[in-house]
């Protein structure tokens, strides 16, 4: 066990956890959609859904607990009890999204750039193009009426 644990158990970094995902719904009001509705266009702003990400966990984090890049990291083995929760929460931050962009609430290519999930295509041109220059022969011409007309 690592003396400088901020977290003494897993329970206690799920507890983080859940407290983070309690902030981040607080989060979407400061990010709002601005709509004009209606006949008179009255304006409306919607809060929008922030996604979960693993940086803003672990800012959050240092701010309310202390650093967690540790647990994430295992570093000598010193957190193996934590591998499980981290796994867990590693994988509902994929989730959220992965989900938010195919319902089109976030961004889906940066969506996928962030998950691993951009689709690639090998285009190989083996072959040519081929142009064949042919030599010509020209004749002059055996019209002599613009000749001494």
């Amino acid at each position: 066990m690592h003396p400088t644990r901020i977290f003494k158990s897993p329970e206690e970094l799920q507890e983080a956890w859940n407290g983070y995902k309690d902030w981040i719904k607080s989060e979407g009001n400061r990010w709002t959609r601005v709509q004009y509705v209606g006949k008179f266009a009255e304006r409306k702003e919607d809060p929008l859904k922030v996604p979960y990400t693993l940086e803003g966990f672990k800012r959050y984090c240092r701010e309310n607990h202390g650093e967690a890049q540790h647990y994430f990291d295992n570093t000598d083995g010193y957190y193996d009890d934590f591998c499980a929760i981290c796994s867990r929460i590693k994988e509902e931050i994929r989730e959220d999204q992965i989900t938010g962009g195919l319902l089109g609430v976030y961004n889906p290519s940066i969506t996928q750039r962030l998950n691993g999930l951009t689709e690639k295509t090998d285009i190989n041109h083996s072959g040519g193009i081929q142009i064949k220059w042919e030599e010509t022969k020209t004749y002059e011409s055996d019209d002599k009426t613009d000749e001494g007309a």
